[in-house]
């Protein structure tokens, strides 16, 4: 890799570099052969494969990772790691700051000051309950699900993993790899009950000439859509700031992303509405594809007796419902969905406690 500084490298790239040249040889010095295991899975574009030069302005460098420990290793052996780190990791890799002290201009130069880095020394239990709420290889339960943001199941599963002598990544890795397939019959159903509440809308804010209130629509349809896709693909899809980056590697991206612009760039309701009526079109043939369900007509019809084209999705949400067999998810509310679906606060969304509150309040409630 050589320097680093005058080229951009991926934080992931970087990271495991710095967990095999820098920080495994000092494992090796200080407590040779200790099980452990090294990734990079909780915040940061990088864990999601999506940084790029400006990402490196915070939260990126060499030194960003987590290394797990079992209980007892940690118990003996967590804070002296951190200070043996902060002694002995170089200041600098390949041209990159690995100490976030140093990288404050503003910071005064203090010799034999320790290294500020932010290897994480941690359990998997820790870890887990902090990013999820939850150890998933403790219990997982439907209401576990429903509260996981997908920003973090997606980070979980696919972040970079540079070492797991412990085993325990790989087994969560799998276990959360996707949502049980009853319970993604419901997730599915949700969404497209989302679709099919507004569908009329967007015509119908047009029609008394609210275009402002007419795009708002389109959009809003735009993004159940997008996450309608993200569904039927079997992929978690994340926050904001990346939510169209990752949709762009969505197989259905192809076709649908050029209506989507179509549909942002028409300037009155009717082209709006030829556009989204191609975009119902297509996600019908994606659900068709599944053979979730028997074969469902793709197609868009009035709204009743009024000239606004919908795609009639409560066809849909009524046929995914229909295949879940499961007790425990025939329980829940019927339609609401996950708390990520309707919830779109980034101070519920990044609090796994508040997120496991509001679930347990609304598939508990009699109403």
């Amino acid at each position: 890799m050589g320097d680093l500084a005058s080229r951009f490298v991926p934080g992931a790239v970087v990271c495991r570099a710095f967990y095999e040249e820098a920080v495994r040889p000092i494992l090796e010095r200080h407590v040779p052969g200790l099980a452990h295991s090294a990734a990079k899975l909780h915040r940061g574009s990088d864990v999601l494969g999506f940084d790029t030069p400006q990402s490196m302005d915070h939260d990126w460098g060499p030194a960003n990772l987590e290394l797990f420990l079992d209980d007892d290793a940690y118990d003996a052996l967590a804070t002296k790691l951190t200070r043996v780190f902060a002694d002995e990791l170089p200041r600098e890799f390949r041209g990159l700051p690995s100490d976030l002290f140093s990288m404050d201009p503003d910071a005064p130069d203090v010799p034999g000051r320790p290294v500020a880095h932010r290897i994480d020394c941690t359990t998997i239990e820790r870890f887990m309950h902090r990013a999820i709420g939850i150890n998933p290889l403790v219990s997982m339960t439907i209401n576990d699900w429903l509260a996981i943001t997908p920003q973090y199941l997606r980070a979980i599963t696919s972040g970079p993993v540079f070492h797991d002598g412990l085993g325990s990544l790989t087994q969560i890795r799998e276990r959360l790899a996707w949502y049980p397939d009853d319970l993604w019959f419901y997730l599915l159903a949700a969404q497209w009950r989302r679709i099919d509440q507004e569908s009329p809308f967007m015509a119908r804010c047009g029609d008394v000439g609210d275009d402002l209130g007419s795009r708002l629509v389109a959009t809003r349809m735009i993004d159940e859509l997008m996450k309608l896709c993200f569904l039927m693909e079997r992929v978690y899809w994340p926050y904001s700031k990346w939510f169209g980056s990752a949709f762009a590697r969505l197989n259905g991206a192809t076709t649908l992303t050029s209506i989507f612009h179509a549909i942002l760039d028409s300037r009155q309701w009717r082209e709006r509405e030829h556009h989204l009526s191609a975009a119902y079109r297509c996600v019908a043939d994606m659900h068709n594809a599944l053979q979730l369900t028997p074969f469902i007509e793709p197609q868009v019809v009035p709204f009743h007796s009024r000239p606004y084209l919908v795609p009639e999705a409560d066809r849909f949400e009524a046929a995914l419902y229909a295949q879940i067999t499961a007790p425990d998810v025939r329980a829940l509310p019927r339609y609401v969905g996950a708390l990520a679906q309707f919830v779109h606060s980034t101070d519920v969304l990044d609090r796994p406690l508040r997120c496991r509150a509001l679930t347990s309040m609304y598939t508990h409630a009699l109403i």
